[in-house]
């Protein structure tokens, strides 16, 4: 017996073994599958909802402003917006603006050419001019410079706060021309009379900018009078006639071959000048050109092989991507002529008929240092007797041996032949061109207005023959012939030019940060296909290029917030053309609420006593009344413009009064609130923690009412509500990002958000509330203002974890709380984003970084979608080589160092050729190339999220590697906002985290290809001057011709410029 009892001691023992092990791990199972209680959450989730809300709607004074809207409600008339007769009012306000700009050009034009008229020539005269580097400058002495005599400048606010002299113009010589050259200072001396037409022009249209004119001899006069400063190296590089809209005002467009000798002679320095006289030529060609590249030895090799056979248009990224293949190539073998020359002209010949190019002129661009015949035959089949295609020859080198077969090619092909010795000769001597296809403009006398795309540029010029004189247009001058308050809340404007560039749209970014803002090198041919990228087909683009009038509608996915965040949305474009200029307007309405405005009515008596109030601003880019007319009125703001319009004391004031009568109307209804946000701030024991800190209102028209209710200095964001916060103020292009978000809330719920901050280590302290105030309580209601409050983080997290901790058990005693440390607890906006994390550093984090398997399951349960958007703007990160190299030549800020290289080398003659010169430009300079970190322009792809509205709450389960982790997502009531509360003891380290971060889109060869060769459709400019019968083909370089007195004439230009 006492065996059996040991017996069953030791099973017992043994069975308890296994039943506590057993036990144990299936505590563990359960654990990591522990059930968090959807009721609780849910709990949480009302308390704090209602909290929250309570707090926001109570001192935003949200129901009382909504409450004033409504007893005006039969008072007001809604109407629904007619989107084509708004963008043809919007194109003929603007077809009338740009045209007082071009009289203004036109009467400079008059004026030059009969100043220059009466000019007689004088080789030995005298002047001291105002020139614009000397001016104010003393030597060691005291005594003021040659051409340096005083010259008052007193800042100005219509120009940027330069100081400026609005008297008289200056005159900017390059730093390579001598500046009293005979024929600089004749030509200063006779243009010295355009002064009074500038300040005629000024006193006509005040609210005209920068007028100048850009002479044939490389002077730049330009008008208000300015100083010029030198770079960093002492250097002022400008030349008016090197500039893109100097050479798009001096020809027509343009279809070009270049033809480069790479035979076994243009070793060493000249290879190197070769290539730097095609990067000159590239550097003449516009967007309305086209042109290929082609090197030639005794075979041809395209510089892109892709393009074999056609040509490009003459953009940007297009002539970058050719300047980088330059490198490529090296000379060897023999030089055959003939065969490039043919190829040449077979594919203009065979582009032209595709009617795909300019359709205007053509030539052919030959580098080399010789030819051993005159290829009379080629020519003869090819373009004799019409001679439509010019022949241009650039001898390579000091050898003369066979300068006469190049000049006879030339001549014979009403072209123009020069030499290139050093690479100092390459600028001038390019340049020549453009003279010889800016004759027919000439002989027609044409004085045809230039428009130009947008540019970001503190020069400004054009000009052939006598020259070009023109005038800036800022774009802020386009923008406020655009009644935002008409557009609606995420309505806007833009225009394209003929090529299908934007020259205005709100999300157009032509500067990036690094330390400073910085012009991004393709910002003026940014395609209107990479801003709305949802029209895949280009239906929208393409009509506006044709210059049509019609409507599209699309769905779109417009970022917001620093592209954080998305809202999509369906917009309808209207679109026409604004005669007399080659641009196109379009007019995107938001459907919904973005197609209706109403008209409030009240008397004026009413809406100036309400505009009174010190808290009372509006929106300074918008225009209520045009205080750029007049001098006087230019200090105004338009709140006190508004003001004395309607007392009568300013009747030159030109206003809107329709906006005006809105303006008033807003005025009236929101002013009670006033009286509300004073009488919350007066009782001590309200907001007694200070949590709340600002209350805001903005309305349809532009009006803002701000409250503090703590002191300026107290306040937690001090930018909030300022010029300094962009994203959160009325502007030109955008309502307030508040006013935006909110609008796409569900009426008289609350959005709420973090300030994104442009510096990552900036973590914000403050949370933002705003609600939408609609007139009526459907689709059709148009949103008539927003309020909103911000308060500090930290008051806003206390609230959350106070309401978390709440539970419905009767003895107090909670099961579970985001105090325990099984469970994590977060809130999170509608995009994903923490507001409040147990791990304070997570604030404002993306929640797929901290809990991207939850996130993932989310997503796969559909409570949120991902968007994928794309930036076709962006500025990537490239390692880049920087050599000493020939490469390096190319860039003009070696140019100096460059320059000794030169030097050393011309001073031994006998080696140029030969050993030295091979040696100094030897691919073994490229070994000594280091990596060089720099942002380019590329393509990126980049997530956002938003939850789906339709689900309110979710419960789910992960499975991890050896457990599963829980959570559960309750919609906080009345906002846009949802608590998570996660299992913390179950870690998912093999399902990665979920980032925004932008990749970028890389091409392989096949669709870099495809993109170089697909060519969107453009619109030619209307005017051509390819020939002249009565062309004077014997100036051609080099040759004697006849020196018949010329016929002259400036071309207008009108240059469009950002100023913003």
């Amino acid at each position: 017996m006492p065996e059996n009892l040991n017996l069953l001691r030791a099973f017992g023992g043994f069975f308890f073994i296994f039943w506590t092990a057993f036990n144990t791990a299936l505590v563990d199972v359960v654990g990591s599958e522990q059930q968090i209680p959807l009721s609780v959450v849910k709990l949480w989730a009302s308390a704090f909802g209602g909290e929250i809300k309570s707090i926001a709607a109570k001192y935003s004074g949200s129901q009382l402003l909504q409450k004033k809207y409504k007893e005006y409600e039969k008072d007001v008339a809604i109407e629904e917006i007619d989107g084509l007769q708004l963008v043809k009012k919007l194109a003929k306000n603007m077809e009338e603006m740009f045209h007082k700009k071009s009289e203004a050009v036109r009467r400079l034009v008059e004026a030059a050419e009969d100043a220059y008229l009466k000019h007689e020539f004088d080789a030995d005269l005298q002047y001291e001019y105002f020139n614009a580097v000397l001016i104010n400058e003393r030597d060691e002495e005291g005594n003021y410079l040659e051409l340096g005599k005083e010259f008052i400048l007193v800042p100005n606010d219509h120009f940027n706060n330069l100081p400026v002299n609005i008297s008289l113009s200056d005159v900017q010589v390059p730093t390579n021309m001598y500046n009293k050259d005979p024929a600089i200072v004749n030509g200063v001396y006779w243009s010295e009379s355009l002064n009074k037409v500038f300040v005629d022009n000024f006193d006509r249209d005040p609210s005209l900018i920068w007028q100048y004119f850009g002479s044939a001899k490389g002077f730049f006069r330009q008008y208000p009078g300015i100083k010029w400063e030198p770079d960093e190296n002492g250097v002022i590089a400008f030349d008016c006639r090197n500039r893109k809209w100097y050479i798009q005002a001096a020809t027509s467009p343009k279809d070009v071959v270049i033809l480069v000798d790479v035979s076994g002679s243009m070793k060493g320095l000249r290879l190197t000048i070769a290539k730097q006289t095609v990067s000159s030529i590239l550097d003449t060609l516009g967007d309305d050109d086209f042109f290929n590249i082609i090197a030639y030895n005794e075979e041809l090799h395209y510089v892109e092989p892709c393009l074999n056979g056609t040509l490009v248009q003459a953009d940007r990224a297009n002539k970058e991507h050719f300047r980088e293949h330059l490198d490529k190539l090296f000379a060897k073998g023999i030089g055959m002529l003939d065969i490039a020359l043919n190829e040449a002209f077979n594919m203009l010949n065979e582009f032209n008929h595709t009617g795909q190019g300019s359709i205007c002129s053509q030539a052919i661009m030959l580098i080399t240092d010789g030819a051993v015949d005159t290829y009379d035959t080629i020519f003869a089949k090819y373009n004799w007797p019409d001679r439509k295609v010019r022949i241009f020859t650039y001898l390579i080198g000091r050898e003369a041996a066979f300068a006469d077969n190049l000049k006879w090619m030339a001549c014979a092909n009403k072209g123009f032949f020069t030499q290139i010795s050093t690479l100092a000769d390459v600028q001038e001597n390019v340049m020549e061109y453009l003279h010889v296809l800016s004759r027919p403009k000439v002989i027609d006398q044409e004085h045809d207005v230039v428009w130009t795309e947008a540019y970001i540029d503190s020069t400004r010029s054009k000009g052939i023959l006598l020259g070009v004189v023109g005038t800036d247009v800022p774009v802020k001058e386009l923008l406020k012939t655009i009644p935002k308050y008409k557009l609606g809340i995420h309505g806007y404007a833009f225009a394209i030019t003929n090529n299908g560039y934007i020259l205005t749209h709100p999300e157009l970014r032509p500067l990036y940060e690094e330390g400073k803002k910085r012009r991004k090198p393709n910002y003026s041919s940014v395609d209107l296909s990479e801003v709305e990228w949802e029209d895949r087909d280009d239906v929208l683009r393409n009509a506006m290029v044709n210059r049509k009038t019609g409507k599209f509608s699309m769905e779109v996915k417009k970022t917001v917030d620093k592209g954080k965040r998305v809202l999509v949305m369906t917009n309808d474009y209207y679109y026409t053309d604004i005669k007399g200029t080659p641009f196109s307007l379009g007019v995107a309405l938001s459907r919904g609420h973005g197609k209706y405005f109403f008209r409030g009515n009240v008397t004026v008596e009413e809406g100036l006593h309400d505009l009174e109030h010190p808290d009372v601003s509006l929106a300074d880019e918008w225009s209520y009344c045009n205080t750029d007319l007049h001098p006087e009125h230019r200090q105004m703001t338009q709140l006190e413009a508004i003001k004395r319009y309607l007392t009568g004391k300013e009747p030159l004031l030109q206003c809107d009064k329709e906006l005006i009568q809105e303006v008033l109307f807003d005025a009236v209804v929101s002013a009670p609130i006033e009286a509300y946000w004073t009488s919350l701030a007066l009782n001590k024991s309200e907001n007694s923690d200070k949590g709340v800190e600002v209350a805001f209102l903005g309305t349809r028209t532009g009006l803002s009412r701000i409250n503090l209710f703590v002191g300026p200095e107290q306040l937690t964001n001090q930018d909030f509500l300022t010029a300094e916060d962009k994203e959160n103020i009325f502007n030109a292009d955008h309502f307030p990002l508040w006013y935006r978000r909110a609008a796409e809330q569900i009426p008289g719920s609350f959005v709420y958000s973090i300030p994104f901050s442009t510096e990552t280590a900036n973590k914000s302290n403050v949370v933002t509330a705003s609600t939408a105030i609609q007139l009526l309580d459907d689709r059709k209601s148009p949103v008539v203002a927003a309020v909103g409050i911000q308060m500090k983080l930290e008051f806003f997290q206390r609230k959350f974890w106070t309401a978390s901790r709440q539970c419905a058990s009767l003895d107090g005693r909670c099961a579970i709380s985001c105090d325990d440390e099984t469970i994590n607890c977060y809130l999170i906006d509608n995009n994903g984003f923490i507001l409040v994390s147990e791990d304070y550093q997570q604030t404002g984090y993306f929640f797929g970084e901290v809990e991207g398997a939850v996130m993932n399951k989310l997503l796969t349960m559909g409570s949120f979608k991902r968007i994928t958007l794309y930036d076709y703007q962006a500025m990537c990160r490239t390692n880049k080589e920087s050599s000493d190299s020939a490469h390096s030549l190319l860039d003009p800020y070696n140019a100096f160092f460059a320059a000794v290289k030169w030097i050393m080398t011309e001073l031994v003659l006998f080696l140029v050729e030969f050993n030295l010169c091979s040696w100094w430009h030897s691919d073994l300079t490229a070994k000594a190339q280091r990596l060089k970190q720099t942002l380019e322009p590329c393509d990126t792809e980049y997530p956002a999220f938003v939850s789906e509205r339709t689900i309110k709450e979710t419960t789910g389960n992960i499975a991890c590697d050896d457990c599963f982790k829980s959570f559960v997502i309750q919609q906080i009531p009345s906002s846009n906002l949802f608590m998570v509360v996660v299992d913390n003891e179950c870690f998912c380290d093999s399902i990665p985290p979920i980032t925004m971060a932008p990749i970028e889109i890389r091409y392989n060869e096949s669709l870099k290809c495809e993109r170089l060769k697909s060519q969107k459709i453009r619109r030619r400019p209307e005017s051509c001057h390819g020939f002249h019968p009565e062309e004077n083909a014997r100036e051609c370089g080099g040759v004697s011709g006849l020196s018949a007195k010329p016929s002259l004439v400036l071309l207008p230009l009108l240059l469009m410029i950002f100023s913003r």
